[in-house]
C-alpha cells in the first residue's frame, strides 16, 4: 500500500470539503444548525491529516525493521525515525527532489525504494558513492583500491538462532560502526540478479568489484553474509532515496533499545 498517496488523497478530499463548507455550504446553513456528518468529520480530520502529512513528507517518517540484514546496528522489530530533509526536499508521492541540501556520505544508514520494486522500502548502509570502485573479495571491503579499516571485536550472539558470528568495528568515512561476518558462508553470493548497468561489475569466486555509476549508490547490510543488497540486485538511483535513518524509538522485544545509532 502506498501510504503517502493514501494520506495525500485524504488531505485533498478533507481539504476540498472544508473549503466548500467555508465558501458555500456554511453560508447556506441556518444559524445554529448542526453540520451534516459528511462535513463535520472531514473538517475535524483535515488539520490532523495536514500536520501528519507535512511532518511525514518533509521532516521525519517512522519505519519498522522487518529483517536481520542490518544486525547488529538494527534488530528485527526496531521502530526507527528517518530524516526526510537531510538529503534534500522532495515532493511527496512522486519523490522528486526540488531543493538540494546534503548528499549521502559513506557510512550513512539510508532508507530507499527497492530498485526492483519501488513500492517496497529497504534500509542499508551507504558504502559506495557515485564514481567509487567498490570491491568485496574474501570478505574484505575496499573502496577505490584501499581496504576499509576493520577491527576484530569478539563474537556476536544471534539470540533467535543461538549462533555466534564474528563481530568487527568498521570505519567508513567518518562513521565507525559494527558489522558481523558468518565464517560458514561463502564470500561470493550465488544469487546475483541481472540489474541495470551490471556491466559495471565483475564477479568471481572471491566476491565482486563494481564501479558505481553517476547518480547511484552502492548499499550493503551490516550483517554482511545475510543481506540481499547491491552485491545482489545492483545500484540505488538517487531518485529512490527516502532519507537518513538516525534514531531508534521503540522495540517491543528489546525495551532498552532507545536512542541514536551509527
Amino acid at each position: 500500500m502506498n501510504f503517502a498517496l493514501l494520506l495525500f488523497t485524504l488531505l485533498v478530499v478533507t481539504g476540498i470539503v472544508s473549503a466548500m463548507d467555508a465558501l458555500y455550504f456554511g453560508k447556506r446553513r441556518a444559524a445554529g444548525a448542526k453540520e451534516p456528518w459528511w462535513i463535520e468529520y472531514p473538517k475535524s480530520f483535515f488539520p490532523v491529516i495536514l500536520i501528519v502529512f507535512v511532518l511525514r513528507s518533509f521532516l521525519v517518517e517512522p519505519f519498522k525493521i522487518p529483517s536481520g540484514s542490518m544486525i547488529p546496528t538494527l534488530l528485527v522489530g526496531d521502530f526507527i525515525l528517518v530524516n526526510k530533509y537531510t538529503y534534500g526536499i522532495r515532493l511527496p508521492v512522486i519523490n522528486k527532489k526540488i531543493i538540494d541540501i546534503n548528499e549521502p556520505e559513506r557510512g550513512d544508514v539510508m532508507v530507499f525504494r527497492y530498485p526492483d520494486d519501488p513500492s517496497v522500502d529497504y534500509i542499508k548502509r551507504v558504502v559506495g558513492l557515485p564514481g567509487d570502485v567498490v570491491s568485496y573479495e574474501g570478505k574484505r571491503l575496499s573502496i577505490n583500491g584501499r581496504e576499509v579499516p576493520l577491527q576484530e571485536d569478539g563474537d556476536y550472539l544471534l539470540k533467535n538462532k543461538i549462533e555466534y558470528l564474528k563481530l568487527y568495528t568498521e570505519t567508513l568515512g567518518k562513521t565507525k560502526h559494527a558489522i558481523v561476518l558468518d565464517t560458514s558462508e561463502p564470500a561470493a553470493s550465488p544469487y546475483v540478479k541481472q540489474f541495470p548497468q551490471r556491466e559495471n561489475c565483475i564477479y568471481n569466486n572471491k566476491g565482486m568489484k563494481c564501479t558505481v555509476p553517476p547518480g547511484h549508490y552502492f548499499m550493503m547490510g551490516d550483517n554482511r553474509d545475510n543481506s540481499s543488497d547491491s552485491r545482489v540486485w545492483g545500484f540505488v538511483p538517487e531518485a529512490n532515496i527516502i532519507g537518513k535513518a538516525f534514531f531508534i524509538w521503540f522495540n517491543f522485544s528489546e525495551l532498552r533499545r532507545f536512542g541514536r545509532f551509527n
